[in-house]
């Protein structure tokens, strides 16, 4: 049995990985904490790893969570990070988002845009059903305003450069938030768009199960 860790994306919670399948392994949800004034990314991910408590494990992240795992990952040993829908190193962020970090035009998004499902979010996460733009609304209503505004400027300033060696990705070709076009040596999901957890649960699960059975 594997000890796995899961970081789940902005905006989002346990609930968006409903129809994952860990295995019979032992699976810990890492909850977002509350962050602190001006508080680093590296900072925040140390104060994570105090909830990770078995040594060497699997850690899984999702989008922003996958970047919150490569962080951690730089304070404790790691049996294997698995990404999804996410991104290695800033240099696989969308050029838009570098420079609108550069020019702090996340300063001026309204915080209420950033809380709610809308047209644009649900064009983003190319949710097809009213069960998936629901579970988006939830979750984005019941995540808290300062973590949200904390968390995207902490993406848009990113600089992680480091590729730990045990480290698999895998991303969609069709993901609208973080381009596959800018993402390198990754298990490619055809069709798969930034919310496929749900949507290709299926191939995501083939993988998923493929990869900690080989660890």
């Amino acid at each position: 049995m594997k000890n796995i860790y899961v970081i789940s994306g902005l905006g989002a919670d346990e609930r968006v990985f409903y129809k994952t399948d860990f295995g019979n392994n032992n699976v810990t949800h890492i909850k977002w904490l509350k962050p602190n004034k001006n508080e680093a990314i590296e900072a925040y991910a140390l104060r994570l790893c105090a909830y990770i408590t078995d040594k060497n494990p699997i850690l899984v992240g999702l989008s922003f969570g996958g970047m919150m795992a490569m962080e951690v990952a730089k304070h404790i040993a790691t049996e294997k990070i698995i990404l999804i829908s996410s991104s290695k190193t800033k240099n696989e962020l969308p050029k838009l988002y570098r420079t609108a970090g550069k020019l702090h035009l996340n300063k001026i998004i309204p915080a209420y845009f950033l809380k709610n499902a809308n047209v644009f979010t649900n064009w983003a996460f190319s949710n097809r059903t009213k069960a998936d733009k629901k579970m988006l609304s939830i979750m984005m209503k019941e995540t808290d305003i300062e973590f949200i505004t904390w968390a995207i400027d902490k993406i848009l300033h990113w600089q992680n450069e480091t590729i730990h060696q045990n480290l698999v990705h895998i991303h969609g070709t069709n993901d609208r938030i973080l381009p596959y076009k800018n993402i390198g040596n990754s298990i490619t999901i055809p069709a798969g768009t930034h919310l496929m957890l749900v949507t290709k649960a299926g191939e995501v699960n083939k993988h998923l199960k493929g990869i900690i059975e080989s660890i």
